[in-house]
């Protein structure tokens, strides 16, 4: 396949070479957890009442304003959550670049995410105790973070909630 598409595009380029190799680990995790986050987003969605899209027709809404105004902040909750998850398994990268670096060994080092270095120190390098205090850092990184995210989250959707109540309000108001 990568063959044909260079042929198209007239490149000469390599899936694992070690200008592209970051963007064929993210095309894998897209792939991989895609479908995860669809049922998530999938079951929020189907949570929204029926009758409101009805209603929204009957305003004249079309289907941006609908998909803006009511299906968005109907699921934020679901959006945040995916977001969250997607950040965690950012930070718990490891299988993808250990199984490419057999491959691409000249693309991916020992220390190409902070998981494979710890695993790295500890297994190879017989330094457990830094791939310990690794881990530990790594896991209050990503603590942090994610509460930083379901905090500007969880602010961000109010706002979002009360301009959604604003706009149907000025629709009943006409």
């Amino acid at each position: 396949m990568t063959a044909s598409i260079n042929g198209w595009f007239n490149l000469a380029m390599h899936p694992l070479s070690k200008n592209v190799i970051l963007w064929s680990i993210g095309n894998i995790m897209i792939w991989s957890f895609l479908g995860y986050n669809m049922l998530i987003l999938y079951s929020g969605l189907r949570t929204i009442p029926t009758e409101l899209y009805e209603a929204a027709r009957l305003d004249g809404a079309g289907e941006w304003e609908i998909a803006h105004c009511i299906k968005v902040p109907a699921i934020k909750k679901q959006l945040l959550i995916t977001w969250m998850f997607s950040i965690i398994g950012t930070f718990q990268l490891f299988s993808e670049p250990q199984l490419l670096k057999t491959p691409a060994p000249n693309a991916i080092s020992s220390n190409y995410t902070p998981n494979l270095w710890a695993y790295n120190l500890s297994l190879n390098g017989s330094r457990h105790n830094n791939a310990a205090a690794l881990a530990i850092l790594m896991g209050l990184i990503t603590e942090v973070i994610t509460y930083i995210t379901q905090e500007r989250g969880s602010r961000s959707g109010d706002e979002k909630q009360s301009k959604a109540s604003r706009v149907a309000q000025r629709r009943a108001d006409r």
